[in-house]
């Protein structure tokens, strides 16, 4: 058991981590894990949020918790619940955290500086622990986008991730719904993309010259009548990657006006990023989050 002292509050806290040694639930593996505790002070630490897994505080009982998670507890009080309408914190450790972006938010400031950004509502929150806590943008997603977006806690761990990204990230998958039939049920579009600089939209070109080298690898999963629902796996993250290729490959994304589309019944960009799984920076360790297919998708290609 290793004991640390907490992210805010007075030196008193007390505050320690234990390492979850095969899979259950919340409340039956912390009274596994601290057998000293009576079950009716456990299910009061369950309700007064002092009890986190992997850093993020839970109340509810049946939680699924598995081997080589963390159990966080706090003895002396609760701790620091993130709340916000439109960003989801789904894990967080020591040195990473996943968040998952709703549509329409800013991932960093793009202009003038803006609070409503992933950057700084996240920061904000690291702050309620430590005046000096720090954030650092991993990468980001387009304001468009939804679904899952990394950031780190240190300058050690996004920088072992920057430094060897195409290494260390092993899967991201995006969901989109697309206008039209889809001819090939799958295949890749490949190519370079360059920027426009007066209009800074992206355009594909086969000069290598002019643009970086972009693979998206495309499933189709169901096909509507007006639209069609498909899985898209990226290996080269280039900006606005996903909305060239799918304009280029005749079928842009529902509700992508700068690329090709028309407005979409969702009021939407449909474009969400799904699954992440990489090469944890600090542990070695490889995680994998998956954030679900926002129901409107569903509604599109009914």
């Amino acid at each position: 058991m290793e004991k640390r002292q907490p992210r805010r509050g007075p030196a008193t806290d007390n505050v320690a981590k234990l390492t979850i040694r095969e899979d259950g639930t919340l409340l039956a593996t912390a009274a596994l894990l601290l057998p000293d505790q009576k079950p009716t002070k456990l299910k009061s630490m369950l309700r007064h949020n002092q009890l986190a897994v992997n850093g993020v505080p839970s109340r509810q009982f049946d939680l699924p918790v598995h081997a080589g998670d963390v159990l966080w507890v706090n003895f002396d009080r609760s701790f620091q619940v993130f709340s916000h309408p439109r960003v989801k914190l789904v894990y967080e450790d020591n040195d990473i955290i996943v968040v998952d972006k709703g549509y329409g938010v800013l991932s960093t400031a793009a202009g003038k500086p803006s609070d409503d950004t992933v950057y700084n509502i996240i920061k904000k929150y690291a702050r309620g622990f430590s005046d000096k806590a720090n954030v650092y943008v991993v990468h980001r997603l387009d304001r468009d986008t939804s679904g899952l977006m990394l950031l780190t806690r240190t300058k050690q761990a996004r920088d072992q991730l920057i430094s060897n990204w195409n290494n260390m990230v092993v899967e991201r998958k995006y969901i989109a719904v697309v206008e039209g039939h889809v001819e090939q049920p799958e295949g890749t579009v490949k190519s370079f993309l360059a920027e426009n600089e007066e209009t800074f939209e992206m355009y594909s070109t086969t000069d290598k010259k002019l643009g970086r080298l972009a693979v998206t690898r495309y499933r189709v999963i169901k096909q509507g009548k007006r639209f069609a629902m498909v899985e898209l796996e990226i290996k080269t993250g280039r900006k606005n990657q996903i909305r060239v290729h799918m304009h280029d490959l005749g079928n842009p994304v529902s509700g992508d006006r700068k690329y090709g589309g028309h407005h979409s019944p969702i009021n939407r960009v449909a474009l969400h990023a799904t699954v992440m799984s990489f090469i944890h920076p600090i542990t070695r360790q490889l995680v994998t989050f998956q954030s679900p297919i926002p129901d409107n998708f569903n509604y599109l290609v009914k």
